[in-house]
This record gives structure tokens, C-alpha cells and sequence, in this order.
């Protein structure tokens, strides 16, 4: 890992590095499980953010980690981490847009939904779906007319 992005950072290529849970990674560890509960993979967890840290890396992701881990972590390496699901203790957070905004029905623990939009979709797709159905839509005013 640190040998690629030292390859693209060596070439004006700007990484930003990713650690803990990797969705891509889920059959490999077993699911979506949160990282670090057991202390013992702790320094392979540090391990990878300072390899990604000294590999030039100008930030790093911290997914599904508990708060200790990313505390340990945020405070060993000098560039910024990001949080997801990882805790204050990161030096930023982001969130999946679709979870924040309530369009995911499941959404994993970590997400706090600062909106409840799927209802408002779903009801406007079903009434698109009716209007175009009963020929509601389109009407005249939604449609081109030869000028007189």
C-alpha cells in the first residue's frame, strides 16, 4: 500500500489514505465489524496509518474505528485524519451524503441524519409515475408550441 502511494505522490498525484474499515474490504474481514475492539490489532492499525503518513499521503480516513484506536492514531501521525464512524477525536469528519439525508434505510450506527428526505422522493416519484400514467403530465405548459 505505502509503496502505491508513494509511486502516485511522487508524481504530483495527491493521496489521501484509508484505514480501519474498508468497505471494499468487507468479505475479507468478515463483514462490516468495527475496528480496534480488540487491542492486540491495534499496532497494525498504527502501523498502516504511519506507513500511509510517511508515504505522502496529505490525509488519512479512519473508518469504523473505536474512539481509542483514532485518538492513539490522530495523535501519533502529523497529517489530519478524517472520521467516519471513528470519533470526535479525529481531527474531521465526514459522512456518507445519502445516509445524512435519511435515503438509506439502514444506515450504519455511526450516522446521525440531519434529514429525513427518502418519504419526500418516494412521494414524488409515485406522483410523476401517476401523472404520466392518467396523462397528467406533461400539459400544454410543459410542452413546445409552434409560435402563431
Amino acid at each position: 500500500m505505502a509503496e502505491t502511494i508513494h509511486f502516485l505522490v511522487e508524481r504530483g498525484i495527491p493521496v489521501m489514505g484509508h484505514i480501519g474499515l474498508t468497505p471494499q474490504s468487507t468479505n475479507t474481514l468478515g463483514g462490516f465489524k468495527t475496528q480496534g475492539r480488540d487491542e492486540d490489532t491495534w499496532p497494525i492499525h498504527q502501523a498502516d496509518a504511519k506507513a500511509v503518513a510517511e508515504a505522502g499521503a496529505f490525509s488519512i480516513v479512519l473508518e469504523g474505528m473505536v474512539e481509542p484506536l483514532a485518538a492513539q492514531i490522530s495523535e501519533e501521525i502529523e497529517i489530519p485524519t478524517i472520521g467516519i464512524g471513528a470519533s470526535a477525536e479525529c481531527d474531521g469528519q465526514i459522512l456518507v451524503l445519502e445516509d445524512m439525508l435519511g435515503l438509506n434505510p439502514n444506515p450504519p450506527k455511526f450516522v446521525k441524519q440531519y434529514g429525513n428526505l427518502l418519504q419526500g422522493i418516494e412521494d414524488a416519484v409515485e406522483g410523476y409515475a401517476k401523472d404520466v400514467k392518467s396523462r397528467a403530465f406533461p400539459t400544454k405548459d410543459q410542452t413546445y408550441q409552434i409560435k402563431k
